[in-house]
């Protein structure tokens, strides 16, 4: 818990339909995250006290299975575990009931190894040290999901990589968007928009190689390990504002051309966010955007994982013809409001045995 991202958006729902409960975690930067989870009790792992555990915590992966099953929740006959790494390891107690809410099985040890950890990607220390430990990782994962007692997954696309990596069904419930902080907007103020983390699958530099040919304005919001990369590669038509935060972000949103997506996602919270604004989302046609972009009615898709193709997405955008209201009538089935009715009813249906 060290930034409010889409996981810490799910978490903050989750606080308001639990506020008494206790969250467990490997690491917290305190005041890092909303009010709404910081006033929870919170208990973190051993990971914590280590040196620069707040702040280097991915040196510490082999570490956070360990770090996870050591923590101590033997108290509570319900436990909700929000994963995309290892927070579905936590041991229960055999009377417990074990709701996983999963974002994806661990990216960077299965799908997106190469993402993270393939030449160029990392240093070589980092390469041979996940060498060593990646088999060891992914038998742990495979072994606790059989602990889970129930999944939940947030898109088809992750509820299909649930069944294909640890032989488990879920029930899909998408994640909230607070839809109600945007409007739509016809503005045009001549740009496109990409609110992003600057790390490798986000594949931001797709767009930046695309930008570079069209001459287009190209705003990015976003920071990460990537980020001076990108900037070495960019023309004077892309601007870098790292991070804006939440109060001014709907702004960018209402004036931006479109959205563009060009990362593979398991869900993506962000182009529902663009969509809420009544804004197109040029995407790439995989992974969550399948299942939250409608192509010709709320965005484009391009097919191919090239900057060529999505420069010809770009191209095409002014030959389209999008309405606001509609494109944000899509995006309102994602409303936070929804979601916490489904979990909640999903949890006290779990409760009481009915969920097979």
């Amino acid at each position: 818990m060290v930034t409010m991202r889409g996981g810490e958006k799910v978490l903050e729902v989750l606080c308001e339909l639990f506020p008494d409960a206790t969250l467990f975690t490997l690491v917290h930067r305190r005041g890092a995250l909303s009010p709404t989870i910081e006033r929870m009790k919170i208990e973190t792992s051993f990971i914590q006290k280590l040196p620069f555990g707040k702040s280097a915590y991915q040196k510490y992966l082999p570490l956070f299975p360990t770090a996870i099953e050591r923590m101590n929740v033997r108290d509570f006959d319900v436990v909700i575990s929000s994963s995309h790494a290892v927070a579905k390891g936590v041991r229960v107690r055999s009377d417990a009931l074990h709701v996983c809410y999963c974002y994806t099985p661990m990216r960077y040890i299965w799908d997106q190894y190469d993402d993270y950890f393939g030449p160029g990607r990392s240093s070589l220390t980092n390469r041979l040290a996940m060498k060593m430990f990646v088999n060891y990782l992914r038998r742990w994962d495979r072994r606790t999901a059989r602990d889970v007692d129930h999944f939940v997954a947030i898109s088809q696309n992750v509820r299909e990589r649930i069944r294909r990596i640890y032989e488990r069904d879920a029930t899909v419930i998408y994640p909230p968007v607070d839809v109600q902080r945007y409007k739509a907007s016809g503005k045009d103020e001549g740009y496109f928009l990409i609110v992003s983390a600057l790390v490798p699958y986000k594949r931001v530099d797709l767009a930046v190689e695309a930008f570079n040919r069209l001459g287009e304005k190209l705003v990015i919001i976003g920071t990460g390990a990537e980020q001076k990369r990108l900037q070495s590669m960019a023309r004077k038509n892309i601007e870098f504002l790292g991070w804006v935060g939440d109060r001014y972000l709907p702004s960018y949103f209402e004036g931006c051309r479109a959205l563009i997506f060009p990362g593979e996602e398991d869900f993506g919270i962000v182009p529902v966010e663009a969509m809420a604004s009544g804004k197109p989302v040029i995407a790439y046609a995989k992974g969550g955007a399948l299942e939250t972009v409608v192509d010709g009615t709320t965005g484009i898709l391009f097919r191919e994982r090239t900057a060529e193709s999505l420069e010809h997405a770009v191209r095409g955008l002014g030959n389209s013809t999008f309405k606001p209201d509609s494109i944000r009538s899509h995006a309102e089935q994602f409303d936070r409001a929804i979601f916490k009715e489904r979990i909640r009813q999903f949890i006290a249906t779990a409760r009481d045995g009915e969920v097979h």
